[in-house]
């Protein structure tokens, strides 16, 4: 049994999907260093599971967009459109050869809810339910490039806003925010060792 399986119940369709990915992603690795030769055995735990944090936290109603800034080779932008079909993801990122390799395995998987961007974030000016990211910059930068994209009209259980996933002490990321953002400890949703000291911060905007 996966490490997915244990924490989310899958159809059919996304099991093939997880496992097509456990696949990809090494192959494009080899090609392209997306992620460190010595953690890509670490793929599932910390790269796909991480991603999916987010589904987790929330369980985003079925037509809600979704952007994902700084996604490289997709993260975690394509583990959560196979986990959410029904939404709609959005994956940009500056450099042409990651954005090359979330459209191929976006497309090699079936995914139809995904587009992927080469562009950087400040030219984004589309408005979304959702921005989603995984480590990409101080948390104060990030909400000034993100502000914009962020729809008013909110139809999830929670306030449109940004999500994003960090590691390590995110107490003076947060300082300014302290008064709005939450933070859960990802431990909390899976208990193992490498989870310990990884946060998701959840920030209305």
């Amino acid at each position: 049994m996966t490490l997915i399986h244990q924490y989310f119940d899958l159809t059919e369709t996304q099991a093939q999907q997880f496992a097509a990915l456990e696949v990809l992603y090494p192959e494009w690795n080899e090609k392209i260093n997306l992620i460190s030769r010595k953690d890509i055995t670490n793929l599932e735990e910390h790269h796909l599971l991480h991603s999916l944090a987010v589904a987790k936290f929330i369980a985003f109603q079925p037509g809600t967009t979704v952007l994902d800034v700084g996604t490289g080779g997709g993260f975690p932008g394509i583990p959560l459109a196979v986990m959410f079909p029904d939404c709609q993801f959005t994956l940009i990122d500056s450099i042409g050869k990651k954005i090359r390799v979330a459209q191929d395995v976006a497309a090699q998987i079936g995914l139809t809810n995904v587009t992927c961007i080469q562009e950087r974030a400040e030219d984004e000016k589309r408005q979304f339910d959702f921005v989603v990211s995984r480590a990409v910059m101080p948390l104060p930068d990030l909400v000034k490039l993100v502000r914009k994209n962020i729809h008013h009209r909110h139809k999830n259980a929670i306030p449109n806003g940004l999500i994003t996933l960090k590691g390590g002490n995110v107490d003076g990321e947060i300082h300014p925010f302290r008064k709005t953002a939450e933070v859960t400890e990802l431990e909390t949703y899976f208990p193992t060792p490498w989870f310990k000291q990884k946060h998701l911060i959840f920030l209305p905007l």
